[in-house]
This record gives structure tokens, sequence and C-alpha cells, in this order.
């Protein structure tokens, strides 16, 4: 039994089954999973409502953005880059969600948005490159090593550029996860025993 409010954070190399093991281990926990489409759905929705953003969300908000290596200067909301915009969005997003309850967030650099809430735990899940590979046969279009790699570059920059930090370093993350040699449901298991543990 996890403690309230326990934020599981997955992050992934492009090809290594790590959106299902996200999938998995929130279903083994009976909590929900925001993935990059439930996140920009709730960017829009929260854009568009006239729910009031309560001040610890803000004030989280504005503490990431501060931070944000992209030099965002003046704070005024229209003079961001939309671009900008998109990401302040989706991380008032993830911090409302959070507001929900425990739950398992991919990607996103949620992982560093959430990175200050206590119970929140962070994992990197990576494979070897004949593991991706022959995953992408069946899972990702049959798309070619390169296109793989190509898509983590995306995401490394994206990640770097808002967090400052490097994506796939392990001082980032809790416990990184090589899934060429295990099934994704062990890896799940995996995760799933590191929270029990640290939460003893």
């Amino acid at each position: 039994m996890l403690k309230d409010n326990t934020y599981i954070t997955i992050t992934r190399q492009y090809g290594s089954g790590g959106k299902e093991v996200a999938n998995i281990v929130a279903k083994k926990l009976g909590i929900n999973c925001y993935d990059r489409k439930i996140v920009h759905l709730a960017a829009e929705r929260f854009h568009n409502s006239t729910e009031p953003i309560s001040n610890e969300v803000m004030a989280d908000l504005i503490t990431t953005s501060y931070s944000m290596p992209g030099a965002l200067g003046d704070y005024s909301f229209e003079s961001i880059p939309f671009y900008n915009k998109m990401f302040k969005e989706q991380s008032i997003a993830i911090l409302k969600l959070a507001q929900k309850g425990s739950a398992v967030f991919l990607g996103r650099c949620s992982d560093y948005i959430l990175k200050d809430y206590p119970n929140t735990f962070s994992f990197f899940i990576y494979a070897d490159d004949d593991f991706r590979q022959n995953r992408a046969k069946d899972h990702y279009g049959n798309n070619t090593l390169e296109q793989l790699d190509k898509e983590d570059k995306n995401r490394k920059r994206y990640y770097a550029y808002y967090t400052g930090q490097t994506w796939g370093e392990a001082q980032n993350y809790d416990l990184m996860i090589n899934v060429s040699n295990i099934p994704l449901e062990k890896a799940a298991d995996l995760i799933i025993e590191y929270i029990k543990l640290q939460q003893k």
C-alpha cells in the first residue's frame, strides 16, 4: 500500500517500452497514469477553465518557471513564446493532476516538475539497441534505430531546455532499469518494490 499522494515519474528511452511499464505500474497500484496526450488535454482544459489555480500550485509553477534555462524574461504570460506557454500550461496540468492523488506521470519533465514533492519517485527505462530495434518492428511502425535515436535527441533537447539537467543522467533518477533482458512486467514490479522499500 502506497502512502497518500505518491507520485511516480517515468522517463524512457524511445523504443524501450517505458510507456507500457508506466501503464503496468499504474494498473497494479490502482492509480491513474498520465501520459503526454492526457497532460496536453488537461492543459487545454485548465487553460479554458475558470477554475482558480491554488496559491500552492502557482507558487510551484513560478519556481519551476524561474529555474528554466530558456530565459523567459518578463513573466507576463503574453510575452512568452508559444512553446514556453505550452510547457507552462502542461506544468500547471501536472501539478493540478497531482492534487488529485497518487499517480504515474510519463515524461513531460514530470520528474523535474514534481521533484520537490514528498513521496515522488523517478525512474528511467532504457534498453540495448538490439532490443529497441526488434521492438520497433511491432510497436513503433518499424522505425529504424536511427529514427528511434533521433526522437531521443529531441527528448534530450526538450529536457535540457526546460530543466537545465541532462536527460538520462543517473543522478536525476531514483532508479534506472535496463529492460533488455527482463519482462516489462518485472520492471514494473521492481519499481513498485523500490517504492515500498523506501516508504517502510
